[in-house]
């Protein structure tokens, strides 16, 4: 049984840091690339970062350039985002995503598994 099991979301104040994880099983890891993905109530669901478990990584949000990181432990199988200079406008629910890099033009261009959120909520 393929999961993604996020974890890490809670409250947080501005300018504070927060690291989620996402532990994968169920599928070869290094045959996916591991994306994060946020959503508000009423807005579509973006991609905030991507990663492939040899390290080839994209931050997709120019919102969070500079502030936000990506990084995965192959060993363990998770993914994590490294959050730092958190702001309100960063307040959604975080979810990690697989996407197959052999179906893949470019990382993360689609999602195979979905995991459920975590959410993530800052405070001013």
């Amino acid at each position: 049984e393929v999961q993604l099991q996020a974890s890490g979301g809670g409250l947080v104040q501005a300018g504070g840091s927060r690291r989620l994880s996402c532990a994968a099983s169920g599928f070869t890891f290094a045959d996916y690339a591991i994306g994060w993905f946020r959503q508000v109530p009423g807005k579509e669901r973006e991609e905030v970062a991507c990663i492939t478990s040899s390290g080839t990584s994209t931050i997709q949000l120019d919102t969070v350039q500079g502030r936000f990181a990506i990084s995965n432990d192959n060993h363990k199988a998770t993914v994590y985002l490294e959050m730092n200079s958190l702001k309100p406008e960063d307040t959604a629910v975080y979810y990690c995503a697989a996407s197959n890099l052999d179906t893949s033009d470019y990382l993360c261009d689609h999602v195979d598994y979905w995991g459920k959120g975590t959410q993530v909520t800052v405070s001013s």
